[in-house]
């Protein structure tokens, strides 16, 4: 089953962003942002851990899971380091997703040689 729940939390948070893309002004770029900051403030609350229990990787994977990431990163090293982990917390936490991305992209870019659309 949690195979099944992870397909359907990650296809409704796709579906969603699709709709939201269609029939709204908001640009990826915000969209995006938005996920990244709900999965921010649902981790402050509280909210997000039952659900990414439930959902397992569909609620880990998106940019939701993203924004817990470095709301349970910040929240760890405030409790370790005080003030400073607020500005630190985050970026250790999410540090591996970070540098994966960086690479796959720098990555990408060598291999398929990326032009410009215009």
């Amino acid at each position: 089953m949690q195979y099944f729940y992870a397909f359907i939390t990650g296809g409704t948070i796709c579906a969603l962003s699709q709709i939201l893309i269609d029939k709204t002004k908001l640009t990826p770029a915000r969209i995006l942002t938005a996920y990244v900051v709900l999965g921010v403030i649902l981790t402050a609350i509280g909210v997000y851990e039952p659900f990414k229990n439930w959902a397992g990787a569909g609620a880990t994977v998106p940019l939701l899971g993203f924004g817990c990431t470095l709301a349970e990163g910040v929240k760890e090293a405030v409790s370790q380091q005080g003030l400073l982990g607020a500005f630190t917390g985050g970026v250790k936490a999410a540090a591996g997703g970070i540098s994966a991305a960086v690479f796959f992209g720098l990555l990408t870019a060598i291999l398929f040689q990326p032009a410009d659309k215009s």
